[in-house]
């Protein structure tokens, strides 16, 4: 047990010994200041000539939405058509069969918007082209939209006035060009060397010890599972995902997959706060993001440690923890620890069986992805972390008696009305959606469609509906991971979890991004005597309890149905 714990902190710590100076660095590198990679500059300069793209033009900030939301819209249409016909298409050796509709519809949205939640297997549901020019392709740029939209708050408050916030292509090219590819390739290389497959080969085949033909799937793995991570997108290669062998052969990998899709969250925190001249208030943020992080991951490691319940009563000796689902080469500690990041961060990659872990475990999985704001995605963790802190700013202000102030800025009725909608809008899609499936599994679960209402869950009671609770906040959360006791892929759960996903990526962006400009476009205010400081401890405090009274009063309701009532019923 030591030796796992030592494992989890040597992780952490070794993930902030990376994420901080690459924060700096991405500060640098958004302020067009001199860094060491502009060797790379001809390369996005002949990106922006062949794309028409002028990055000298400055945009406000409904100039960066409209390009943001038109180029995502462009994926959609281009990667539902490749998914439909992915059969007739070449580069599929397996002969892997085209998508339904329904299935391109929900799969398309999933990593245009970062979800990257599968409703089918990884190595039987796409073709090598599939995986490589639509989903790893996706997994990039769907990355690089989320920084750019982090950069344009960070653009926002960088001068005391301004209303004019860079240019969200330039933003967009520099995150993959220096960010993500080179990133990336350096980890593809570690997991090639470690036994990831890296090839275009078909399946292998061999004879087992038993005696049975064995086809063993492989292919262009270890540069998709590079990028899953990197990028806080999480959709596996193969269909078990990081519990694979071949997406994560071994405890190294495991650390370096773990480290990946943590660098980039921590680094934009740290790259704000160097980006707009107020390192303090980045580490404030950071202190804030951290202590939700541990509040989480220390009951989470105790809940798998301390071994299941039920079969203690039994007699039964748990000493290495609750194994159900894990993988024996990781062990309960290191798979409590990827739970706990993979579900804040928005990842969703698992290196174990969400469904099989203990019912408290699942509870802090669940809140993790309600949050959304400990860290979090690639760019949206800080701006959902943004929505949180306008709150804050604007009760401690009713407080004090004084009109809110954000850097400098009077935050007024219309930013809080945006901040307001879209604080409610993840309670309204995760209660409203797991209601109308709770609805329809209880009402008409011998509805004559495709599969049945009451086919799809195979745990009943309180765990069935921690199953749907879980697979609608991971689609709101822009999560991805799921229990997998769920039955998904039908047109009910495929159409419902696809709106849901659309609506829970681009509002959380367009909300901080609007409240952004619209901010950063009023006239500077100078700090006085009865300013209150975003970057104090009080506030800070203030900041955590917002995050806490909002959610606990939000999603009480519905984790005391499931999680909740599944833990106090098994020890009983």
């Amino acid at each position: 047990m030591n030796t796992e714990l030592t494992g989890i902190i040597a992780t952490f710590l070794l993930t902030l010994i990376i994420a901080i100076p690459l924060g700096k660095y991405l500060a640098k590198v958004f302020a067009g200041e001199k860094v060491w990679t502009d060797f790379l500059k001809p390369l996005e300069n002949g990106i922006y000539k062949l794309s028409g793209i002028n990055v000298k033009e400055q945009m406000d900030w409904k100039q960066q939405l409209k390009a943001l939301l038109t180029i995502n819209v462009l994926w959609l249409v281009y990667g539902f058509f490749v998914l439909i016909f992915q059969d007739k298409l070449p580069f599929n050796p397996d002969g892997n069969p085209g998508m339904t509709p329904d299935l391109a519809f929900n799969t398309i949205i999933s990593f245009v918007a970062n979800c990257n939640l599968q409703h089918y297997s990884g190595e039987s549901g796409v073709s090598y082209l599939t995986q490589q020019y639509v989903l790893m392709f996706l997994q990039f740029v769907s990355a690089a939209t989320g920084i750019a939209a982090a950069v344009v708050l960070f653009k926002a408050f960088r001068d005391k006035t301004a209303t004019q916030l860079g240019n969200f292509w330039e933003f967009f090219v520099k995150a993959i060009t220096r960010l993500l590819l080179p990133l990336s390739i350096i980890m593809a290389l570690i997991l090639t060397f470690n036994g990831t497959p890296a090839s275009y080969e078909g399946k292998d085949q061999f004879i087992s010890v038993q005696g049975d033909t064995v086809n063993v799937s492989r292919g262009p793995a270890a540069q998709m599972i590079a990028i899953k991570h990197l990028g806080t997108n999480g959709g596996g290669y193969f269909g078990v995902n990081s519990a694979h062998p071949f997406e994560n052969p071994n405890y190294f990998t495991n650390m370096v997959e773990l480290i990946a899709q943590v660098i980039i969250p921590i680094a934009m925190v740290i790259a704000f706060g160097y980006f707009i001249r107020r390192k303090k208030l980045a580490w404030t943020i950071f202190g804030v993001m951290t202590i939700g992080l541990f509040l989480l991951l220390i009951p989470m490691i105790s809940s798998e440690l301390g071994g299941n319940p039920a079969l203690a009563k039994m007699g039964i000796s748990q000493t290495t923890g609750a194994m159900e689902g894990k993988e024996v080469r990781f062990g309960p500690a290191a798979s409590a620890y990827w739970a706990t990041v993979t579900t804040i961060i928005s990842t969703g990659s698992v290196n174990s069986m969400h469904d099989s872990t203990m019912p408290m475990s699942g509870t802090w999985q669940l809140l993790g992805m309600m949050i959304n704001a400990f860290y979090g995605g690639c760019g949206v963790g800080l701006l959902n972390y943004f929505i949180y802190l306008i709150i804050a700013v604007f009760i401690s202000g009713l407080m004090v008696g004084r009109t809110p102030e954000f850097l400098g800025h009077k935050v007024e009725a219309r930013e809080i009305k945006i901040a307001a909608i879209i604080t409610l809008l993840s309670p309204f899609m995760i209660l409203a959606g797991t209601a109308i499936a709770s609805y329809v599994f209880t009402n008409y679960g011998d509805a004559a469609w495709a599969v049945q209402p009451k086919a799809w869950l195979n745990n009943p009671g309180f765990h069935g509906f921690s199953e749907m609770l879980y697979e609608v906040t991971s689609s709101n959360a822009n999560n991805g991971s799921g229990f997998e006791g769920l039955g998904d892929n039908n047109v009910f759960w495929n159409v419902l979890t696809g709106v849901i996903i659309f609506l829970g990526r681009f509002l959380p962006i367009i909300g901080p991004v609007a409240i952004a400009g619209l901010l950063g476009a009023k006239k500077f205010i100078p700090e006085s005597a009865g300013t209150l400081k975003p970057d104090t401890k009080t506030f800070a405090l203030m900041t955590f309890a917002v995050i806490l009274v909002l959610n606990a009063l939000s999603y009480f309701p519905a984790l005391a149905l499931g999680p909740l009532a599944e833990y106090f019923t098994l020890i009983r």
